[in-house]
């Protein structure tokens, strides 16, 4: 298995009570915990506003963030989108980076 295909458990901890009534609801969408879990990081890996959008109310519901660092975060967002547009870097390459990052320096 090469470097990049090298995969990596997400373990949590829920109450007994919230795994069932997970259990429940996906079954009655067909879906898998792993397709789940897996269909929310990608959302929150590409940006997907959405996913976004209910994490930005979340933080601030749970007095983990404030509207004002949540204004500051789209705009830095926003900011960073231009400049990745700007200089014609997309998604794919950035990865790339990333990958390169990875290798030079595999304890981060």
């Amino acid at each position: 298995m090469d470097e990049k295909d090298k995969t990596k458990r997400i373990v949590f901890e829920s109450t007994a009570h919230k795994h069932a009534k997970l259990k429940v609801r996906l079954q009655y969408d067909s879906m898998t915990q792993a397709e789940f879990f897996r269909s929310l990081i990608e959302g929150y890996l590409t940006k997907d506003s959405k996913i976004l959008e209910y994490l930005q109310e979340y933080r601030i519901k749970k007095g983990k963030d404030s509207k004002r660092n949540a204004k500051i975060r789209e705009k830095d967002n926003k900011e960073a989108d231009d400049l990745l547009n700007k200089f014609g870097i997309k998604d794919e390459e950035l990865e790339n980076i990333f990958d390169l990052i990875e290798e030079e320096f595999p304890d981060l």
